[in-house]
């Protein structure tokens, strides 16, 4: 369910086209997890911190590979990732998410070493993974903007996915960065993207304007690109760090799923980074492939990707 609304029990992929047939979309939404026996459960492996990765295998035929460039705007990289496999419950649990920062890194580096973390602390996460995703971005935001003295003034958007036993898995995001699934070599974006114009209404209510410059985007209080977003604290007023959410449960027809930073986005359509990296098995290579064709594009901003692949 999009939006962060309450987790409907009886579940359909939400990935699958209305008019697919599929047993697999139709099963009921797993609420407590633990019904699971993982065949098998890795010690926490890290993802490297640089902007190249080596394809890494989970023990339910999970395998992602990322690659991260630093973009010609003028700034420092302010992009950050995570892409690591974790033991939690008894389950295997695949971490995987895109922090795209602005005004400075203070705080996609907080969300990178925190956010998950807080995630998977809420007391009510392995019977209700939506309601702790929300409630865990919240209070990660609360702490941000309490704490802006020393992580800064910026902000960052968020794409993160959340995979358990290779069956399952919770995607997130706030702001523009993105999540696309291959299902049946077909694109479907997962994510919303948080554009100022979108939510005019709410932002105005709360006393701030979405303005459009000649040759620009729309903007919040002539600022910022995005409705949503961990942080800003000039703009706290008018942001939302609400959470989109969508439930996948991971069937035969899902082949792989990009996380990638507006970087990637802005220059391509989700069906052409599908097809570009559909016959590439190795998701390593998949995402270096996917950020060279944005630079060849000629964007200018930070990208960063990754891809997951299912059943190896």
């Amino acid at each position: 369910m999009i939006g962060g609304g309450k987790m409907e029990r009886q579940s359909h992929s939400p990935c699958c086209s209305s008019s697919s047939s599929s047993p697999s979309c139709q099963r009921r939404q797993p609420y407590f997890l633990n019904i699971f026996k993982s065949a098998g459960c890795l010690n926490s492996t890290s993802g490297d911190s640089s902007g190249k990765g080596r394809s890494k295998f989970s023990s339910n035929k999970v395998k992602h590979g990322f690659h991260l460039v630093e973009g010609k705007s003028g700034h420092d990289m302010e992009d950050y990732h995570v892409a690591e496999y974790k033991c939690e419950n008894g389950h295997e649990v695949g971490l995987f998410a895109i922090f795209d920062g602005h005004l400075g890194d203070g705080v996609p580096s907080y969300l990178k070493d925190n956010l998950f973390k807080n995630i998977l602390s809420e007391p009510i996460f392995w019977e209700n993974p939506e309601e702790a995703i929300k409630k865990a971005y919240f209070s990660t935001n609360k702490y941000i903007l309490e704490n802006s003295k020393d992580l800064g003034p910026g902000g960052s958007t968020a794409v993160t996915a959340i995979v358990v036993d290779g069956k399952d898995m919770w995607i997130a995001n706030v702001g523009d960065s993105r999540a696309v699934v291959c299902e049946r070599g077909a694109a479907n974006q997962l994510t919303v993207d948080h554009e100022p114009h979108a939510e005019r209404e709410r932002i105005e209510e709360q006393g701030g304007f979405v303005t459009t410059f000649p040759g620009d985007v729309p903007r919040v209080n002539g600022q910022l690109a995005v409705a949503r977003a961990f942080g800003d604290q000039s703009l706290k007023a008018h942001l939302s760090s609400e959470p989109a959410i969508r439930y996948v449960p991971i069937n035969s027809s899902i082949e792989f799923v990009i996380l990638a930073s507006d970087g990637l986005w802005k220059v391509m359509k989700n069906q052409d980074a599908v097809n570009l990296v559909k016959s590439v098995k190795d998701p390593q290579v998949a995402a270096k492939r996917l950020t060279t064709e944005a630079l060849a594009r000629k964007s200018k901003d930070d990208i960063s990707c990754i891809v997951i692949r299912f059943r190896c």
